[in-house]
């Protein structure tokens, strides 16, 4: 009857350190997960404020609403390809 004791206790333990494992890694599955969606976040909010300097930029220059000339070239040398 050892031996099945045993290998009771073995199986006990092994399903307790794979318990364990999983929680562990989903714990840093979560932490992660968290962490990025705060780095898009952040990166979302400079991408705003990068477009409104570029805004504020154009309207001292006196351009908005303007198109930049480059692309329509771009485009006609394009259609003519």
């Amino acid at each position: 009857m050892d031996g099945h004791d045993s290998e009771k206790q073995s199986t006990a333990d092994m399903t307790a350190f794979v318990q364990n494992l999983l929680q562990q890694m989903q714990s840093r599955f979560q932490t992660m997960s968290e962490s990025i969606i705060t780095k898009i976040d952040e990166m979302g909010t400079r991408i705003d404020e990068l477009e409104q300097s570029i805004n504020d930029l154009k309207n001292e220059m006196g351009i908005e609403g303007s198109p930049s000339p480059a692309p329509s070239k771009q485009k006609s040398a394009e259609d003519s390809a």
